[in-house]
């Protein structure tokens, strides 16, 4: 398998950063991970301080068709809406972390040179 070009639309690397590249995907992704199952929309949205219900619902369906997350809805008044991550989605949590975890460990250091 050779490396992608990054200045190459159809790069892996460049077609995951444009899907996954947002603080609210990647909150989603490791809140669904830590809930080990299912979580409920409002139960998501909570876990997820400061997003908007439309950024969520965006998310949640971009992240859907992506394949990374499932959605079942319960039928009920009103009704449940409930998501999970699928097999694809739970391989990005590993990298996702390995990034949170970098982003802990340096970005203290990143602010330091930035504040000059």
């Amino acid at each position: 398998m050779t490396r992608g070009d990054l200045f190459d639309p159809a790069c892996p690397t460049r077609l995951l950063l444009d899907r996954v590249g947002s603080r609210w995907t990647t909150m989603a992704v490791l809140s669904l991970a830590a809930a080990d199952g299912e979580l409920r929309f409002t139960e998501l949205r909570r876990a997820m301080a400061g997003v908007s219900q439309k950024m969520l619902s965006q998310t949640l369906k971009a992240l859907e068709r992506d394949g990374l997350v499932s959605r079942r809805v319960e039928a009920s008044n009103p009704p449940r809406v409930h998501y999970r991550l699928t097999e694809l989605g739970a391989t990005l949590v590993p990298p996702l972390r390995g990034l949170r975890e970098w982003a802990e460990r340096y970005m203290p250091l990143v602010q330091e040179h930035a504040a000059g």
